[in-house]
């Protein structure tokens, strides 16, 4: 029996524990550990609560979960309760999949004023991460600046337009929907450093922004390249490109008939923050672009702000013991080896990139290098103790382990908990999960 530890509950760490159970059938056991009482990672956190048929992957994860040789282990840090290294010492293979938590920050003047937040913090925030529930944003100025052109700066302008009537059926938390309720935001300015022709938003999500009640997304026409250079995009980028068109010709009056507007600045890279206790303002510099890179012109402006949201992209925790790439803010890794017995998927491994599906691929092909790694020897004979060395270490310090059985009861409390149409209640706090959970 070989004895697999994977860190992080997420996609990676699920679609990993699928691929380990087909590559080694029932000579496996898996523990699959997550900080959080709850699993799913990014699926119950990350995804916004208005996409719930996203959400529906966890379905598949449940039934990976539930398998006999799989064991959720929830509640338990690497780090905090036990060090990487007592992990390797018990299991024959350790796989990270923790994820890229962290926001990577601005690096401008102006970045720790008040108001200004990164988007795992923000998303954070009306998803219900316990993390981020104390966040407290203040939503009562009139202009919000996202920094980005990503599907998560999409999500963030979408759910600050939205009403609360526009929220029925999604699980977004009560603290945020009490919030957004209350928000006097009425522009929300979309900042990015290139072009149209550079979007990095899917054509489904940006569609989405065509249909919003009390908010009309705005395009500058002088902004979009001539049409006849659409024909040289990717499909997908064509597609996008052309809702930046449609939202472009959306007449005048049509725009004012809603409450909201959502203004996408292309060209301008964010410089710094203004303000004294709190952001008033972006000092933006227009750019051009050079080999598909966004190069300054020298020319400044800005442009007032209440709010500011930074969606430019994630770094992955570090852990004391393993290799980690700083300059690209993951782990250091080979094709998903990090050293012997010791691997990483997903965000861990690659940065954060693609789609959800992205780390079924990741997961798989980590699986195999644990097969060939353990029918070469690299992994030597399989003699470590596995889950019951850990199940003794955790009695040893005391640990209150969550088992995937208390995960359901917290799950049932949630959807009792919820308001009429929506999935469940979110628990905000981690020792009131733990509670519902006995």
């Amino acid at each position: 029996m070989r004895h697999l530890a994977i860190i992080g509950s997420g996609p990676a760490g699920y679609y990993t524990a699928e691929a380990a159970q087909k590559a080694f059938g029932d000579d496996i056991a898996i523990d699959v550990f997550d900080r959080l009482p709850v699993p799913y990672g990014l699926i119950r956190s990350g995804v916004a609560p208005d996409h719930q048929s996203i959400k529906a992957v966890s379905r598949r994860y449940e039934k990976v979960a539930l398998s006999d040789n799989v064991r959720f282990v929830g509640n338990v840090s690497i780090g905090r309760d036990l060090s990487i290294d007592e992990l390797r010492e018990l299991y024959d293979a350790v796989v990270l999949a923790t994820g890229a938590p962290h926001d990577r920050p601005l690096d401008i003047p102006g970045e720790s004023l008040g108001n200004v937040f990164g988007s795992a913090a923000f998303v954070g925030w009306y998803n219900g991460h316990p993390q981020f529930a104390g966040l407290d944003p203040d939503l009562s100025g009139k202009t919000a600046v996202v920094i980005g052109m990503g599907n998560v700066a999409l999500d963030v302008a979408r759910i600050l337009a939205k009403t609360p009537a526009e929220f029925a059926g999604s699980d977004i938390v009560a603290h945020a929907l009490a919030a957004l309720a209350r928000s006097s935001i009425e522009r929300i300015v979309l900042l990015g450093r290139r072009g149209p022709h550079q979007i990095m938003m899917t054509p489904k999500e940006l569609g989405e922004l065509g249909h919003l009640t009390a908010a009309s997304p705005y395009v500058t026409a002088a902004d979009l390249p001539p049409p006849d250079e659409d024909a040289i995009l990717e499909p997908g980028v064509r597609k996008s490109v052309a809702h930046l068109r449609a939202f472009a010709a959306t007449p005048e009056d049509i725009r004012a008939e809603k409450a909201k507007e959502i203004e996408f600045v292309f060209m301008s890279n964010p410089k710094a923050l203004i303000g004294k206790d709190k952001v008033e303002a972006v000092e933006i510099e227009r750019t051009f672009l050079n080999h598909g890179r966004a190069e300054g012109t020298g020319e400044l402006r800005r442009i007032p702000a209440d709010l500011v949201v930074a969606c430019i992209g994630y770094r992955t925790s570090p852990i004391e013991g393993v290799p980690f790439d700083e300059r690209a803010g993951r782990f250091a890794n080979d094709a998903g080896r990090i050293l012997p017995g010791l691997y990483c998927v997903g965000w861990a491994r690659r940065g954060p990139s693609g789609t959800i599906g992205t780390n079924r691929p990741d997961g798989y092909a980590v699986a195999e290098q644990i097969a060939d790694d353990v029918s070469t020897g690299v992994l030597g004979a399989a003699r470590k103790k596995g889950r019951p060395g850990f199940d003794a270490l955790a009695a040893e310090r005391g640990l209150e382990v969550v088992k995937f059985s208390d995960w359901k009861k917290i799950e049932e409390a949630e959807e009792q908990a919820a308001r009429e149409g929506a999935p469940r209640e979110k628990f905000v706090d981690v020792e009131a999960m733990i509670r519902a959970g006995r």
